[in-house]
């Protein structure tokens, strides 16, 4: 949204507001202790400064704050609401009027000039000083905003003996500007052109419309159901017409009425930036949840709300840069704003990262103003406490500035919400930040729902929340509902899922479905359950409407809706269902321990590639080995030096038949099929072809082998994929055709040891981890040294095997290991590339317990094996020597 269309907006808001205040003063003149109607003025006041201020109109900011000022006066009581005082409001609203205008048809605020007004509205001020313990002195505008208003001669009035009868004359303002009628009529002509492209609404229409169109969808619904029944064609045709048009007004209403938060977030950047500006503050504006779509009058309904709360947290609510670097504290505050539909409601969080609210402040606050008495609040909760923020007229600013600490923001966000049934919340931390949590009833939303059946009444569960359906076949011998710790659960895909009854949350009689059992999953907040309910009917476009008053104290219930054949069904809250049942709770602990379990297995699991070959039916190798997996024409293999080859990206690949190595075959022995499958691997400049039949399938597996095998090219077999398995030794397959990979070796078995092996080659990683799993070691692998200090801390390791290729070298990472106290123990095997030498003793300040080439794997095995004994020894030794 640019600025030009936000001008229109604040043009066509601020007419409206202002057509109401001339009706709010003439009556306030009538009934001037009637305090809802003066806090009605001092709103619409509060907002057009709020709005112009941030638009640049620093003109009509000054006079709109100073009558801000006057009107804060007359509503604490500080001056009593006279005939004079009414006209000299008044004739701010004539001023703002014309300056409107200007605004519209020029883009700016004209020439005319408002110093007289300026003067007698600073002189009313000025009859009652505020106490300070009441509030604080009144601001006057800043410098600039005055320096803003043009310094042309003004009509001098005569001076007046008292305050008052000086209010009087701003009847007869500057000669250029008009009388109240003038300007009248000329906002009359100019604001049409605005005024003309949008058209406002009452809500109470909406509703009316909305109710209208729903019992239009249900009379539709009857005349379908009786025309099933019947054969007469003119019904027929007629219905099916209706069908349409209802369906074609449903969705119209929909569209006019649905409208995404986004159109009222799209003000805020620029409202923050202005606001960090003027402060000199530093904020970042997070927005999540933009395309979340709310009914229109919640839209309307929130939208002042939304905008108090933004201006709290920046300018009371995040500190300045300096404040929060002494803190520790980025210089630079973060606004975050989500918005999401949740348990059939609309969930609204602005959260900052700033100061949080002082609970002491609060209290003294609340003692001061009289709201409660000193022995109460020290009974209250946090969260009582946090609530008396939205008490009208409290705040805990130190001072009254334009921006704030008058008292009005949270009072209005409290009240706005409470209209359309919602909460408004609070959360905050002295020190970290505040949350701002504001939960909007669907009220007026048409949402898809599942329509579920218990203790023979029928209930919708808003479709938002649903995961999934599962229906369980009962059998005689067993049930699929389990029972841990007299909870009931149920195993679903390797973890268990707490299981609720919805007819015993609701307290209905319970049924007996001896057929199947109906779980529907639900997602409440970050936590699943499953609700078992007696069957499941359909999923339809459902009407939400408020409960009643009588029932707003039931967390099981959302609101209500009317079905297609005239009968209510409430809607469930679901987050409300898992907390009354305690599977919230419960699930809450079973999600941490699940993820702690799904962490372990994750880091243990490998992923692999299923292939066949020959009479082998089901092989496999690392998938982290493999390079590509490829498939060539028959046609396109040639012959180099005795060996088959193809020419693959500008290189000759090596083709190696698998069946041959393992049956000890002739390469040429095996007939190839038309085309081949090939898998790639590759090491750098290196690389090799091995010829399969089949790809079968990838698997992500925690393998622990069964059994060895003393096939050549065989490491063992496995359980991979639930079926037996057998691992190719990758290593002797590529010896067996190019020894010049690595040297030729037998694995050996040793005693079952953790060992971190640390090696930036994701290729050699592979080959070891292969050959040191197959020994029966645990292995962790890492790519660089950061990475490898991490796991050491995280998780026991018995050996540590480094290369000396790591970046910043094998030593460097050993230095680090050392200096940690608690990894200074573990023994270390320096990994080295055929050729290196063992570096002289004293060439480096620390030591590796041993020194192996990489491919040396008996000799590798071997050392793992002593220093994984002598590190089991250890702690024994040093026990001793204490």
């Amino acid at each position: 949204m640019d600025d030009q269309e936000v001008i229109n907006e604040f043009l066509i808001e601020s007419n409206e507001n202002l057509a109401r205040l001339d009706e709010e003063m003439v009556a306030l003149e009538q009934h001037p202790k009637d305090t809802q109607l003066l806090a009605s003025v001092f709103r619409t006041i509060h907002t057009i400064k709020g709005t112009c201020g941030f638009l640049g109109f620093s003109k009509l900011e000054a006079i709109a704050h100073l009558g801000e000022n006057l009107l804060s006066l007359l509503r604490d009581g500080e001056l009593d609401l006279t005939p004079q005082l009414v006209t000299l409001i008044l004739q701010v609203v004539d001023a703002t009027k014309r300056i409107l205008v200007s605004i519209e048809t020029g883009g700016v605020e004209g020439d005319e000039d408002h110093t007289e007004l300026i003067r007698r509205l600073k002189n009313a001020c000025q009859t009652k000083v505020p106490t300070p313990v009441a509030r604080p002195a009144t601001v006057e505008p800043t410098a600039p905003a005055i320096a803003t208003v043009p310094a042309a001669p003004a009509p001098t009035a005569p001076a007046p003996a008292t305050p008052a009868p000086e209010a009087a004359e701003p009847a007869r303002d500057t000669e250029n500007s008009g009388s109240a009628a003038e300007s009248e009529n000329l906002v009359s002509q100019k604001a049409l052109t605005v005024s003309d492209s949008t058209i406002r609404v009452d809500v109470g229409l909406l509703d009316k419309l909305m109710n209208l169109v729903g019992e239009l969808v249900l009379t539709r619904n009857q005349i379908l159901q009786f025309n099933a029944r019947q054969e007469d064609t003119t019904l027929n045709t007629t219905s099916q017409r209706l069908n349409l048009i209802t369906t074609e007004l449903q969705e119209g209403v929909m569209k006019t009425r649905m409208q995404p938060i986004g159109v009222i977030w799209n003000k805020l950047p620029r409202l923050v930036r202005d606001l960090a500006t003027s402060s000199g503050k530093q904020i970042l504006l997070e927005m999540d949840g933009a395309d979340t779509e709310l009914d229109k009058t919640i839209i309307e309904a929130i939208k002042d709300p939304l905008t108090h709360i933004v201006r709290n947290c920046c300018d009371h609510g995040i500190e300045k840069p300096e404040v929060r670097l002494r803190k520790g504290k980025p210089a630079a505050g973060k606004l975050s704003l989500r918005a999401f539909h949740e348990g059939g409601q609309v969930n609204i969080e602005i959260s900052d990262d700033g100061g949080g609210v002082d609970l002491q402040r609060v209290k003294n606050k609340a003692i001061e103003k009289g709201l409660v008495r000193s022995d109460q609040i020290e009974r209250m909760t946090e969260r009582e406490i946090l609530s008396l923020i939205f008490l009208p007229g409290f705040s805990t600013a130190q001072q009254v500035t334009s921006v704030s600490g008058r008292g009005v923001g949270m009072d209005v966000v409290k009240t706005n919400i409470e209209k359309i049934g919602g909460t408004a919340d609070m959360v905050s931390r002295f020190g970290e930040g505040t949350t701002v949590k504001v939960k909007i009833p669907l009220t007026l939303a048409i949402i898809p729902g599942l329509v579920v059946k218990s203790g023979g009444e029928r209930f919708v569960i808003p479709q938002v929340s649903l995961l999934e359906l599962i229906r369980l076949e009962e059998s005689s011998d067993k049930s699929p509902i389990e029972w841990i710790h007299g909870t009931p659960v149920y195993r679903h895909r390797d973890r268990l899922l707490p299981i609720t009854y919805l007819s015993r949350v609701l307290g209905q009689p319970a049924t007996e479905n001896s057929d199947a059992v109906n779980i529907v999953v639900l997602q409440a907040e970050d936590r699943q359950f499953g609700l078992v309910v007696d069957g499941i009917q359909d999923t339809q476009e459902i009407v939400v409407k408020p409960l009643g008053k009588q029932l707003k104290g039931l967390s099981c219930y959302a609101g209500a809706t009317i079905m297609g054949d005239g009968r209510v069904a409430l809607i469930l809250d679901v987050l409300g269902i898992g907390q009354l049942s305690g599977v919230v709770q419960e699930s809450r602990e079973q999600a941490k321990a699940d993820s702690q379990q799904r962490d372990r297995s994750d880091r243990d699991r490998q992923t692999f590639l299923l292939f066949r070959a020959g009479p082998f039916e089901r092989l496999s190798v690392p998938l982290s080995l493999v390079a590509r997996l490829e498939e060539f024409a028959k046609s396109k293999i040639e012959h180099a030096g005795g060996r088959r080859v193809v020419q693959y990206r500008g290189k000759i690949l090596s083709l190696v038949s698998l069946t041959s190595i393992l049956l000890g075959n002739a390469d040429e022995a095996v007939e190839l099929p038309d085309p081949v499958q090939v898998v790639v691997f590759g090491n750098g400049e290196r690389s090799i072809g091995m010829l399969v039949d089949q790809i079968l399938d990838i698997v992500q597996e925690t393998v622990a082998v069964r059994q060895p095998s003393q096939r050549s090219g065989m490491l063992g077999s496995a359980v991979i994929g639930g079926k037996v398995t057998d691992i190719l030794d990758l290593q002797a397959i590529i010896e067996a055709t190019d020894d010049r990979w690595f040297g030729k070796a037998e694995a050996r078995a040793s005693e079952k040891a953790t060992v971190m092996l640390a090696e930036p080659s994701s290729f050699t990683r592979g080959i070891v981890r292969n050959s040191l799993e197959m020994a029966g070691y645990r292995v962790i692998e890492a790519a660089d040294s950061r990475q490898a200090l991490q796991e050491l801390e995280r998780r026991k390791v018995d050996v540590v095997a480094a290369s000396l290729d790591l970046p910043g070298g094998g030593f460097g990472f050993l230095e680090q290991m050392r200096r940690v106290p608690t990894l200074a123990g573990i023994p270390a095997l320096a990994l080295a590339n055929r050729g290196d030498e063992k570096p002289p003793r004293g060439k480096y300040p620390v030591e590796f317990e041993d020194f192996q080439v990489k491919f040396d794997r008996e000799a590798m095995l071997q050392s793992l094996a002593r220093l994984s004994a002598e590190g089991e020894l250890a702690p024994a030794l040093a026990g001793e020597k204490e």
